[in-house]
C-alpha cells in the first residue's frame, strides 16, 4: 500500500538516571541508556518503539544499537510499514542477532499497523483487555537489611508480589530471604531472580533446597545461561519452580526448553526476542505445553513497558508482569501509555496503536539520527 510506505526513520539515545542503583548478579545498573525509534509513514501514521540494551544478557548496548539501527533504516524506508514479518526478516538479513534494537523497530512497526487498523495493540495482536494486569516490585541485591527494608516498603505500597534478586552464596541468599520473610510476613507473594548467579545446577539445587522452606512461587534462571541443558536437573529437584530467562530468547530457545522439560516458566521479553513477531511465538509454544507464563522487560520506560503490557493481554498463558523498572526512574519521559495504578494494577491504554509516545522536549535534546 503506498500510504503505509515508510517515509522517514529517527533514531534516539534516551538518558534517563536512576533513583538509586538496581543491582543484579550480572552487576549493577546505574542509569537507562535506552534507544527510541520512529517511524512515519506516507499516509502520516507515526509509529514509536523503544529497546533497553543490555551488554550481559543480548549483548548490545545504546552505541551499538544507535549504529545498527542505521544499517535498517534506509533498508526499511520505502518498505510497506505492514509488511510486519518481511520488515524483521529484512533486518535478520542485514545482521545475525542485535535483538533489542530488532525490538525496537518492530514495536513501531505493530504500533503503525494497529493504528492503520483503527485497533489497541492488544487487540491487533489478537488479545482483549479482559484480565487485570499486575506488576510486582524488584528488591535490587545487596545486604540483607537493605533488601529487607525495601521489600517491607514495597509491601506498605501495595505491590501484589515482591520480586528479589538473588545470585549470591547459598549463606548470603538465604540470609537475605530470611530477612525479607522476617520483614513481610510468610504468605506475601515471593518471587526470586538469580540471573544465572548459581552457576552450576549442583550450586543451584543447593541453595533452591535451601530456600523451599520461605514459600516462593518462583525461580527464574537459576544456572548460567550456557548450561541450559542441565536445567531440567535444577528443576527436578527443586521445591521451586523454575523459570526460563536468559537461556529463553526466541521461539527456537523456547523449544528446546519445551522439549527438554527443563523448567515450568518462560519469561518472555520484546528485547530478547527481536520484538511482537517472535515473542507470540514463544507465548504459543508455552501455552500449548502447559506452562506459564511472564512478560518482563529490562529498563524500559513506559513506552517499552506498554508494549510489553500490550503483550501480555495477547495470550491467556500469560499469568505474571514484570513492569516495575520505570518506576526507578529520577524522570518520566512518555506521553500516552499505560497507567500505574494503587495495587500495582497496570490501566491500559485503549486507543488504536501501542498509545505511547515520547515527550518532544525529550527528543529535542537526544543525540538523534534521521532517514
Amino acid at each position: 500500500m503506498p500510504g503505509t510506505t515508510i517515509q522517514a526513520i529517527s533514531i534516539y539515545k534516551l538518558l534517563v538516571p536512576l533513583r538509586e542503583p538496581f543491582v543484579i548478579s550480572l552487576g549493577p545498573l546505574l542509569a537507562v541508556e535506552n534507544i527510541v525509534v520512529v517511524l512515519r509513514t506516507a499516509d502520516g501514521h507515526i509509529g514509536y518503539g523503544e529497546c533497553s540494551p543490555f551488554l550481559t544478557i543480548n549483548g548490545e548496548s545504546v552505541d551499538t544499537c544507535f549504529v545498527v539501527g542505521q544499517y535498517f533504516a534506509p533498508a526499511l524506508r520505502g518498505r510497506d510499514a505492514l509488511d510486519l514479518a518481511g520488515n524483521l526478516a529484512e533486518m535478520d538479513r542485514i545482521i545475525y542477532g542485535n535483538c533489542s534494537i530488532k525490538s525496537a523497530f518492530d514495536i513501531a512497526l505493530h504500533d503503525i499497523a494497529a493504528q492503520h487498523a483503527g485497533l489497541p495493540l492488544y487487540a491487533f495482536l489478537g488479545g482483549s483487555n479482559n484480565k487485570i494486569l499486575t506488576t510486582d516490585m524488584t528488591v535490587s541485591l545487596g545486604p540483607a537489611a537493605k533488601m529487607r527494608a525495601d521489600a517491607e516498603q514495597f509491601q506498605r505500597e501495595g505491590f501484589p508480589a515482591i520480586k528479589v534478586k538473588l545470585g549470591g552464596t547459598l549463606e548470603e541468599d538465604v540470609a537475605r530471604i530470611r530477612a525479607i520473610r522476617a520483614g513481610i510476613g510468610p504468605t506475601h507473594p515471593l518471587r526470586v531472580d538469580a540471573n544465572q548467579g548459581w552457576r552450576t545446577a549442583a550450586n543451584a539445587i543447593a541453595v533452591l533446597q535451601a530456600l523451599g522452606e520461605f514459600n516462593i512461587e518462583h525461580c527464574e534462571e537459576p544456572i548460567l545461561r550456557q548450561h541450559f541443558m542441565e536445567l531440567s536437573q535444577v528443576r527436578a529437584a527443586s521445591p521451586i519452580p523454575i523459570m526460563a530467562d536468559e537461556s529463553c530468547g526466541d521461539e527456537h530457545d523456547a523449544a528446546r526448553l519445551i522439549q527438554l522439560q527443563a523448567c515450568q516458566m518462560l519469561n518472555i521479553k520484546l528485547g530478547k526476542s527481536s520484538g511482537f513477531h517472535r515473542a507470540q511465538k514463544i507465548a504459543q509454544l508455552g501455552q500449548a505445553a502447559g506452562l506459564t507464563l511472564q512478560v518482563g522487560g529490562f529498563l524500559e520506560s513506559r513506552l517499552g513497558m506498554t508494549a510489553a503490557a500490550h503483550l501480555a493481554l495477547s495470550n491467556p498463558a500469560i499469568h505474571h508482569c514484570d513492569f516495575d523498572t520505570p518506576l526507578m526512574f529520577t524522570a518520566d519521559p512518555v506521553v500516552g501509555g499505560f497507567r500505574y495504578c494503587p495495587g500495582g494494577v497496570i490501566e491500559m491504554p485503549t486507543g488504536p496503536g501501542l498509545g505511547a509516545s515520547i515527550d518532544e522536549a525529550w527528543l529535542r535534546r537526544a543525540e538523534q539520527v534521521h532517514f
